[in-house]
């Protein structure tokens, strides 16, 4: 049987990307052996570089390659708030378009009990000790206004309410069943500037 040509081992292995096809593939592979191949092999060093040794930050969950990534290791972040998302590529949106100058805490997806994501998926038993040991005064939830998202977000209230934290919502400007990664800075910054405060509910024993 013969093997696989390098050629199109490589342009297979670039479909692993979100968004890239089959002629996407070709075109990069291409490219790089072509015209750069200098940075074809730097992209191949770094590349197994961070999938051996980005790990998930042991406070916040965001990725990087230390015990605790550089927001939560800065001490002159406000720990006094504490923003929830779904995603690191959220942090990245929100750091970009935002002057938020608390912390944060990343779900890495959000509840989906179809898809066998609950609660311990979602870190959220490491979540509430958090609240337990060092509740923070506000909590920033910023889930996708998705139908999972939005459950959540519920889920997140009901948390936060049996420590009395208050929680926010981030407001206007991000449509429904959109994604704060592909909203504009502008809009996003808006929606995180105009948070409205949710009103707790009573928490049943």
């Amino acid at each position: 049987m013969t093997a696989q040509p390098l050629l199109e081992q490589l342009i297979d292995a670039l479909r692993c990307l979100p968004g890239v096809g089959p002629k996407s593939a070709q075109r990069m592979a291409l490219h790089l052996l072509e015209r750069n191949r200098e940075g074809g092999v730097r992209l191949s060093e770094v590349m197994a570089q961070a999938m051996q040794e980005i790990g998930r930050c042991v406070e916040c969950r965001d990725l990087t390659e230390f015990e605790r990534c550089g927001i939560c290791s800065n001490q002159s972040r406000d720990r006094r708030q504490l923003c929830i998302v779904e995603s690191p590529v959220d942090v990245l949106a929100l750091e970009q378009a935002t002057t938020f100058r608390g912390v944060y805490f990343v779900l890495l997806g959000r509840l989906s009990p179809l898809d066998g994501i609950g609660p311990a998926e979602l870190g959220l038993d490491q979540l509430a000790t958090r609240f337990e040991e060092s509740p923070p005064e506000e909590i920033i939830v910023a889930t996708n206004p998705t139908v999972e998202g939005e459950a959540t977000a519920y889920y997140l209230q009901r948390m936060a309410a049996k420590h009395d934290i208050p929680v926010s919502m981030i407001a206007h400007g991000v449509p429904l069943g959109g994604e704060l990664e592909y909203t504009d800075q502008t809009t996003l910054a808006h929606a995180f500037g105009t948070r409205q405060r949710v009103a707790p509910e009573p928490v049943k024993d």
